[in-house]
């Protein structure tokens, strides 16, 4: 259970440093107005970081279930420790999903909100003159 308990919080972990970076990036945006391409380009990266992440994830679940299967072969706590992984996973990979399209609203609302108020000092520039 400890590897089960040590692959939560390296899952965790993770998420943490993925709302770290879209926090960092929404940040950036809101910083430097004219970033749709590089917005996108970020959301792309912070997806396939996520993607790394899971998938990462996933493998240290699998082991952790292999092990145990293996080295203990008592079916009540095996069936037990499967269930926690299959739900860790879960949460895991449900998180990290919320968190990129959360990042990724963040990040489109910021740059429409900025291109808005840039058009809007254009005009009221243009009526002052």
């Amino acid at each position: 259970m400890t590897t089960t308990g040590a692959a939560v919080e390296a899952a965790a972990a993770a998420t943490v440093v993925v709302v770290v970076v879209v926090v960092v990036v929404a940040v950036v945006v809101v910083v430097e107005v004219h970033v749709v391409k590089v917005a996108v380009v970020i959301v792309v990266v912070v997806v396939i970081v996520v993607d790394v992440v899971v998938v990462v994830v996933v493998v240290v679940v699998v082991v952790v279930v292999v092990v145990v299967v293996v080295v203990i072969k008592k079916s009540l706590v095996v069936l037990v420790v499967v269930v926690v992984v299959v739900v860790v996973v879960v949460v895991v990979v449900v998180v990290v999903v919320v968190v990129v399209v959360v990042a990724v609203v963040v990040i489109v609302v910021v740059v429409v909100i900025g291109n808005i108020l840039s058009k809007l000092k254009l005009l009221s520039s243009v009526k002052l003159l």
